[in-house]
């Protein structure tokens, strides 16, 4: 009995996560829509391209196997309307390997602090670390960031990764990472 009483709770937890990132995102596209009604409160044409590194806890929810999450990113600084792409790579303490690229939006809420709500699919490899239940996994996730004068950014990011029910099990997993967003047009001089 004292499994099953687990695992329920486990299952409303995941519930709840997932109820709090759909409105997340909800929030995020309300956000989106008054930036674009509020001049500079949007992405601006200049946004430059960004090499991201980030450090984490991996599996922090379920806590099944908890490992220290790495990554690194390259978001473009061009797109349609907000949206831009992304790809990178992350990996585990434990020695899981997880492609992935997407779309983000970089909605600016002030000079400052800028919200990330992004979306991406990729191909993961467990190494010794958790299982997820399939290669194709995705990941939603929601960062907060704050803005340097020479645009790099520093920002907390929550994150779920997940195969959408496409494998026989879907365990899922949750991340917090600290990232460093780094402009690109810095690093080459423009």
């Amino acid at each position: 009995m004292m499994l099953g009483t687990r695992d329920n709770l486990r299952g409303k937890i995941v519930q709840v996560y997932r109820l709090a990132i759909a409105l997340g995102f909800a929030l995020g596209g309300f956000v989106a829509a008054l930036g674009l009604a509020t001049p500079g409160a949007r992405a601006g044409e200049d946004d430059p391209s960004y090499l991201v590194g980030g450090i984490g806890g991996f599996d922090l929810v379920q806590d099944d196997n908890q490992a220290i999450d790495f990554r690194l990113e390259y978001r473009h600084g061009t797109g349609l309307w907000i949206i831009k792409p992304w790809i990178g790579v992350e990996g585990t303490s434990d020695g899981a390997v997880y492609g992935v690229g997407g779309l983000l939006a970089d909605i600016n809420l002030g000079r400052r602090i800028v919200l990330t709500p992004s979306f991406g699919v990729g191909a993961y490899t467990e190494g010794d670390g958790k299982d997820l239940g399939h290669t194709i996994e995705f990941r939603s996730q929601l960062e907060l960031a704050y803005r340097f004068d020479n645009r790099s950014r520093i920002g907390v990011a929550f994150s779920h990764i997940s195969n959408a029910s496409i494998g026989e099990e879907n365990p899922g997993t949750e991340v917090l990472n600290v990232y460093y967003a780094y402009p690109l047009d810095a690093l080459f001089g423009r």
